[in-house]
């Protein structure tokens, strides 16, 4: 146990000074030897998730002996053999996830701490240099050996008072993600009203004196946790910051891509060449961009209760695209039809059953049904209180649909149901698969020619966290963007507009154009090209400004 580096810690905590760490999940003891070499403060080594076996964590134990750096070691999950095997072989103390209630907390301390206190055994290995410092060691643990809660769910941020409570803790770390999960918003790092959570179970903390911790997902992150209140800060996770390397390089050679699930490269890179210095002259535009509030729109009555707000199509001279909002009055149902195209539709609130051939599913907002040409299909709104608004979209600029009379026997699909293959498909928001199209943004497509043979456009979700954002870029085709939370800027070759409420911006083929989310909340969007491959072509970012407009 390395007392001095546990007390250089403390004491620049204690005069309110940011300790800076790493999270390892590598088996490599070089890369905790790099962190101390360094100048680290703090080392975790991941044994709960990956596949770090005991010898690859005492490799990078042994990386930080006689050095300024604490190694901690998170364990699996809250046992007495863990923990005491993470400290017997010179761990400086333990990270414990997935703390929640008092009697978890007060097991996890006693664990790390010999009798009278605590229920560790003492072992003769290498914290007690195998047996030869028995009496030292035992001194030394009892005084210094720490113990880290991570609050990584809902239940645990509401419990946070009465853990402060328990002797023996003086830093607690947060987990976003799986938080996340737990406020109902898998697979994001910090889903909707997960970072106000966060904040106020912080404060409550360091109102107690006590210190917090947090993983930054990249270096502006960083800085805005330090300035949150975090102080103890990983500066990121050693596979991640070595991608974000690896991708800035492959960038800077014009072959960043993706990993998809399978770990297969996406078929199109996200940046296929360099950025271009500008763009083709052959997809010069023709039309300017348009950007539609919400409740501006054309509005066609379909049924009673049920209208259609057109806000991307040809009354704004959008080419083979057209979308916008169906809003379904409590109870009301759109009988079955078809149309002579894909159709999209993507709850945005409220609640939803859409049929297909009877095959019935229940949405929940932001999951995504997509129904080929000529399938039979109908949609309702359940609740008896509480309108449904659908995200809709068709790659025509003249909508058509004919009523379909045939019965089909009604089926309740799963909660998780995917669709029938060559058929419908269904994206469940919840478990969808995400991918980074930009820093700070998570991704999920909802159909395009990969995933939907055939099918005639492309588009899915895109959530932006703060300073998320995506490259310049154009299209080879028309684009529509519906902002469905939060609030997104709009840069289209240096004219600014800011979006909120449903608004949705028409990107004509060829304008130079991104987001950006520069609020503190989150942001997401609905998108859709009139094309069925998710290309574009990125530019130099000076085509986005006034001074560098391509088309000038």
């Amino acid at each position: 146990m390395k007392s001095p580096a546990i007390g250089k810690m403390r004491r620049k905590l204690a005069r309110d000074e940011p300790v800076y760490g790493l999270w390892v999940t590598l088996e490599s003891g070089s890369i905790s030897e790099m962190g101390v070499a360094l100048g680290l403060d703090w080392i975790v080594v991941d044994a709960e998730h990956g596949h770090l076996d005991w010898r690859d964590i005492l490799e990078h134990i042994r990386a930080t002996v006689r050095s300024d750096t604490v190694v901690l070691v998170r364990i699996a999950e809250l046992s007495i053999g863990l923990v005491k095997r993470a400290l017997d072989i010179g761990a400086d103390g333990v990270v414990v996830p997935w703390m929640e209630e008092v009697e978890q907390l007060r097991e996890a301390v006693s664990f790390a701490h010999y009798p009278p206190q605590g229920l560790r055994g003492i072992g003769a290995e290498r914290a007690t240099c195998w047996g030869q410092c028995f009496a030292e060691h035992v001194e030394e643990a009892e005084e210094n050996v720490l113990v880290v809660p991570i609050i990584e769910s809902v239940k645990g941020g509401r419990n946070i008072h009465q853990l402060l409570e328990v002797d023996g803790v003086e830093i607690f770390f947060f987990g976003p993600a799986d938080y996340s999960s737990t406020a109902g918003s898998p697979g994001q790092w910090e889903g909707p009203g997960v970072a106000e959570m966060i904040l106020e179970t912080k404060d409550a903390i360091r109102g107690a004196g006590k210190h917090c911790g947090v993983v930054a997902t990249d270096n502006e992150n960083l800085d805005e946790r330090l300035e949150q209140g975090f102080r103890m800060l990983a500066i990121g996770i050693d596979g991640g910051l070595m991608l974000r390397s690896l991708r800035g390089a492959m960038a800077h050679i014009g072959r960043d891509r993706r990993i998809a699930p399978g770990f297969t490269l996406e078929s199109t890179p996200l940046e296929a060449v360099r950025p271009l210095e500008r763009p083709p002259e052959a997809m010069r535009p023709d039309r300017p961009e348009v950007m539609n509030a919400a409740g501006e729109g054309e509005v066609t009555v379909i049924a009673p209760g049920l209208t259609f707000e057109a806000l991307v199509g040809s009354h704004n001279q959008a080419r083979n695209l057209t979308t916008g909002l169906s809003s379904f009055a409590p109870g009301v149902r759109l009988p079955y039809h078809t149309h002579p195209y894909t159709e999209s539709v993507t709850l945005l609130s409220g609640e939803a059953i859409v049929e297909v051939e009877g095959r019935m599913y229940s949405l929940e907002p932001f999951d995504n049904v997509t129904i080929p040409p000529n399938m039979p299909h109908s949609a309702m709104n359940p609740r008896a209180s509480e309108a449904a608004v659908f995200h809709v979209a068709v790659p025509a600029t003249q909508p058509a649909r004919t009523t379909v009379e045939s019965f089909f026997p009604r089926r309740r699909m799963a909660a998780d149901a995917g669709g029938q293959a060559g058929r419908e498909r269904v994206t469940r928001h919840r478990s969808a698969p995400r991918y980074e199209a930009g820093p700070n943004t998570s991704f999920i497509d909802f159909f395009n020619s990969d995933l939907m043979p055939g099918v005639e456009m492309s588009g899915g979700y895109g959530l932006f966290q703060h300073q998320g954002r995506l490259p310049a870029h154009i299209h080879d085709f028309d684009e529509s963007i519906s902002i469905v939370e939060g609030t997104a800027t709009c840069i289209v070759e240096g004219r600014r507009y800011t979006l909120g409420d449903n608004a949705t911006a028409l990107q004509p083929r060829g304008r130079v154009h991104y987001f950006i989310n520069e609020t503190h909340e989150p942001m997401a969007m609905v998108w859709v090209y009139a094309g069925p491959v998710p290309e574009r072509l990125v530019v130099d970012e000076a085509c986005a400004t006034v001074e560098g407009n391509p088309w000038k």
